[in-house]
């Protein structure tokens, strides 16, 4: 089988390999579609961490169930899955919290990811396609991240949400603050992603960091109150660092985003707000089901995200351009037959 493997930062090269073995308590799946993510665009650049090389890129995924021991799972059905395989034993996985397990190993990142014809997958990782099409099914992870990074932050209805960096974790941050009852603020410094969140999901304040004054259009639009909830995705230290200021009194800050250095704020500045700062890793498979579930009642259209659609052959020439800001990118999506 066909496969493209990232050798190191900046080369990607289509390899043959052979199609993967079925042990108890795997799976076999055909890949039919992969969407890009910034994970992805990451790893080629070398700026991502808990990343080693060389690599197969690929969690965002949609595929056809082949064959394996996954209970009420038939052959030919469309399936997704949650690709943060984890241990099941560790104090995170005991408590309920398997999306940051002590030894996860993240599908595309500690090992070998979907960016090829067959992939096998634990079979605990599987989720029904539940009627949603192949572009729903591989746009459903990322979602997910975006729905959890809401979880984390206790969004409540009425509640100002500045939401940071409008690529596709950001988008499913908004949506998914909005379901929540919140008021969302985007914040970016493209100002075509900006426009996208004005026409595509209706968000009613958006802020460009690069040519507004943005601590004056928060002032502004929360009536000098500033944000309650300020949520990073863009994985920027400067954005992050940045950001503290932003926060209420009283607010959460979440970083959803990941970056590889140390952050740094003023204690001063966030003691007297009594702030509170966490990260949000990862989705849960309660995260999984609100997506689909949000999906199938169209309180969520994540197909107007895929900007670009590639067949899996042409996808080492095209991917350094993705990283581009000129591009247009939002969601690249693979295809496969």
């Amino acid at each position: 089988m066909k496969q493209l493997v990232c050798i190191t930062p900046g080369q990607l090269e289509y390899q043959e390999g052979q199609q993967p073995e079925v042990k108890e308590g795997q799976s076999l799946l055909k890949i039919k579609r992969i969407g890009i993510c910034g994970t992805d665009l990451h790893a080629y650049e070398g700026t991502q961490p808990f990343f080693n090389y060389p690599r197969i890129l690929g969690h965002e995924l949609a595929a056809e169930y082949v064959a394996g021991d996954a209970p009420g799972f038939k052959a030919g059905e469309s399936v997704t899955i949650i690709p943060y395989f984890n241990c099941g034993k560790c104090i995170a996985c005991r408590s309920g919290k398997p999306n940051c397990c002590t030894s996860i190993q993240v599908c595309g990142v500690h090992v070998d990811g979907g960016m090829r014809e067959y992939l096998v997958v634990p079979s605990y990782s599987l989720l029904h396609g539940e009627g949603l099409s192949f572009d729903e099914l591989a746009l459903v992870e990322p979602l997910a991240i975006g729905a959890h990074g809401v979880r984390r932050a206790g969004v409540q209805p009425g509640e100002y949400v500045l939401v940071i960096g409008a690529g596709p974790i950001g988008l499913g941050i908004m949506e998914f603050a909005r379901i929540a009852g919140g008021h969302v603020i985007a914040m970016d410094i493209n100002e075509q992603r900006l426009q996208f969140c004005r026409e595509k999901l209706q968000v009613a304040h958006t802020i460009n960091a690069a040519t507004d004054n943005a601590m004056q259009r928060l002032q502004e639009i929360t009536n000098n109150d500033m944000p309650t909830v300020v949520i990073d995705a863009t994985g920027s230290l400067k954005a992050i660092n940045n950001a503290f200021q932003y926060m209420a009194h009283g607010a959460r800050y979440v970083l959803v985003g990941l970056q590889k250095n140390e952050i740094s704020f003023s204690h001063p500045e966030f003691h007297k707000r009594e702030a509170t700062l966490m990260s949000s890793r990862n989705a849960t498979r309660e995260d999984f089901d609100l997506v689909m579930q949000s999906m199938k009642k169209k309180l969520v259209n994540p197909a107007t995200y895929i900007t670009h659609r590639i067949a899996f052959d042409k996808v080492k020439d095209e991917f350094a351009s993705w990283l581009k800001p000129e591009t247009g990118v939002i969601k690249a999506m693979v295809e496969l037959g």
